[in-house]
């Protein structure tokens, strides 16, 4: 169900200031669809690129959002489908043997994710899981998200939820413990 805070910010970019009402929005919600999406996709640029994408297809759809859930699971839902599709690209570029090997690439020359401690490792583990894997952890990991919730942005039943996050914790914790 929508806030009252998420509902009066659809209410003002529908009605009487849809520029107010929308910075709103930017604000409340930039930084998480940021990381959201930066944690898939491991490169800044490509993350702000992506980020503004998603807020663009929210400004031209939001007459669309019917109020029938938590307007973040809408944003995630857009921002996962955005993510996905970008990664689909990605792969389709005949440079691009591995796209796991590009993600690592980036990750290894990204200040932010820069480290050789447990930390750097357990982001190389998690560049090293599947797409859809990656998203199912970060969403429980990161945003501790409810299985719920993800499975209404992901359009996909709890059970499978539960099954990949239960793998790509798996993957991780190997990943760990023979590197």
């Amino acid at each position: 169900m929508i806030s009252p805070e998420d509902n009066t910010i659809i209410e003002l970019i529908l009605g009487r200031d849809k520029k107010q009402g929308f910075e709103l929005l930017v604000q409340k919600y930039q930084e998480k669809i940021y990381w959201l999406i930066r944690r898939m996709v491991m490169v800044h640029e490509d993350a702000d690129d992506l980020v503004q994408e998603v807020f663009v297809k929210v400004w031209l759809n939001i007459h669309r959002f019917r109020k029938d859930s938590a307007l973040f699971t809408w944003l995630y839902r857009i921002a996962t489908n955005e993510t996905l599709t970008f990664l689909k690209k990605q792969k389709r570029k005949k440079f691009i043997s591995d796209p796991n090997e590009k993600l690592l690439n980036a990750l290894q020359d990204d200040n932010w994710f820069k480290g050789e401690d447990i930390e750097g490792r357990f982001y190389q583990a998690l560049v090293k899981l599947p797409e859809k894997q990656r998203i199912v952890f970060n969403m429980k990991y990161f945003d501790e998200m409810k299985y719920e919730d993800m499975s209404e942005i992901l359009s996909t039943s709890v059970g499978a939820l539960k099954a990949s996050f239960h793998l790509a914790r798996k993957k991780i914790e190997n990943f760990l413990t023979e590197n």
